[in-house]
C-alpha cells in the first residue's frame, strides 16, 4: 500500500483524507509521465497551505494530491535520461496544482520535469531549498545579470525574509559578499536573519507606509521582492538608479501602486521570476549554484522537519505567519 494525502472536494468545502492506496493499482490512478519516483521528502510552501485549506483555487479537479515539490529515488523509467536508481529532483511544472504532487509515496511524472540531484545535496537537504530555495537563486541569477555585484557600501534589500524564498536569499546573498538587509514584520526572526547574514533588520511597517512621492532617496542597490502588493510600489520608489527588483511572490497581493518614474527617470528594472515554466539548462544551473553557494549549516538551521500527519495543521499555520524558514517532510 501506498500512503498518500488525497483532496477530496465536497459540498461545504475542501476535504483531507490521508489513504493507503492499493499499490497493484497504482498505475490505473496515478497521472499520465513516464517516470515513477520513489519520493523521500517533500516541502510545506504557501501555496500548499493556500491548496490544503482550499484557497485561492490553484487546484481545479479532484481527487487531488498536493505538494508543490519533491526528492526521491527513480523506480521505473521510460525515459531515455533517467533509470531506476537514480536520485531526482522536481520543482515547478504545477505539480501539486494541476497534476498530483508530493504528498504521496509514489510521483508519476514526465522525465523532462525532473533534474538529477546535484552533487553536494542530500534529498533532504535538497527539500530544504526546494521550489523557495530554487525561486531565491533564480532571483539571485537574474539581479547578477543585470549588473549586481557584491559592494560594501551597496545594501541589497530582501523583503518577506523570514519565509522560505528570503531565507534562502538572505542566506545566498550574505555568503556571496552581499550587504543584506532584511525585512521581517516580526521582532522574534530578527536573530535568526542576522545569523543567516542580514547585516540589517527592517521593520516591515516601514515599508509598507505609502510615500506621498513617487521618487524617495536612492537607498537600495537591488532587491529580491518575495511580498508584492504595497511594499513592491514603495520600494520602487527608493532604487538606485539602473538597478533591478527581482519580484517572486504576491503574498501581498497582485496589485502594486505606484507610477512610471521610477522606470523613465532612474531606469529600474522590474524583473519577473517564473520558476514553474523555466528552462532545463536554467534550471540545471540554478541547483548545482545552489549545492555550491548555500552554506549547509545555515540551511540546516533554517529548517524544520516534519511528519506527512503533520501537514494539516502546519497548513493552517504558514497562513497564519507561525512558520518561520523552510520546513521539509518527510514522506
Amino acid at each position: 500500500m501506498v500512503k498518500a494525502l488525497v483532496l477530496h472536494e465536497r459540498d461545504e468545502g475542501i476535504e483531507q483524507a490521508f489513504e493507503d492506496l492499493d499499490e497493484s493499482r497504482l498505475k490505473e490512478r496515478l497521472p499520465d509521465g513516464d517516470v515513477t519516483v520513489r519520493v523521500q521528502y517533500t516541502t510545506l510552501n504557501y501555496k500548499d497551505g493556500m491548496v490544503l485549506n482550499g484557497l485561492g483555487r490553484l487546484v481545479r479537479s479532484y481527487p487531488h494530491i498536493p505538494g508543490i515539490d519533491f526528492a526521491g529515488e527513480v523506480e521505473e523509467s521510460d525515459n531515455p535520461d533517467y533509470k531506476p536508481g537514480d536520485k531526482v529532483v522536481l520543482t515547478g511544472w504545477r505539480v501539486g496544482e494541476a497534476h498530483w504532487g508530493g504528498y504521496a509515496e509514489k510521483a508519476r511524472v514526465k522525465g523532462k520535469w525532473l533534474v538529477p540531484l546535484p552533487d553536494g545535496l542530500t534529498a533532504q537537504r535538497a527539500m530544504a531549498l526546494g521550489t523557495a530555495g530554487f525561486t531565491a537563486m533564480l532571483a539571485v541569477m537574474a539581479l547578477e545579470e543585470h549588473g549586481l555585484k557584491p559592494a560594501k557600501d551597496e545594501q541589497v534589500l530582501v523583503t518577506g525574509a523570514a519565509g522560505g524564498v528570503g531565507s534562502v536569499a538572505t542566506a545566498v546573498l550574505a555568503n556571496l559578499g552581499y550587504n543584506v538587509a532584511a525585512v521581517t514584520g516580526r521582532a522574534e526572526t530578527h536573530d535568526y536573519l542576522r545569523d543567516l547574514g542580514a547585516t540589517e533588520i527592517i521593520d516591515r511597517a516601514e515599508l509598507n507606509e505609502p510615500s506621498k512621492k513617487p521618487l524617495e532617496a536612492e537607498r537600495w542597490a537591488a532587491c529580491v521582492d518575495a511580498v508584492g502588493g504595497a511594499m513592491l510600489g514603495r520600494v520602487l520608489g527608493q532604487m538606485a538608479y539602473g538597478r533591478a527588483v527581482a519580484a517572486v511572490g504576491l503574498a501581498g497581493g497582485p496589485e502594486v501602486k505606484t507610477t512610471v518614474l521610477p522606470f523613465l527617470l532612474r531606469g529600474v528594472n522590474l524583473l519577473g521570476i517564473d520558476s514553474v515554466m523555466c528552462p532545463t539548462d536554467r534550471r540545471l544551473t540554478a541547483w548545482k549554484r545552489l549545492a555550491k553557494e548555500m552554506p549547509q549549516d545555515k540551511l540546516d538551521e533554517a529548517t524544520q522537519t516534519a511528519k506527512l500527519e503533520d501537514l494539516p495543521r502546519l497548513g493552517k499555520e504558514i497562513l497564519e505567519g507561525k512558520v518561520r524558514g523552510r520546513t521539509v517532510v518527510e514522506v
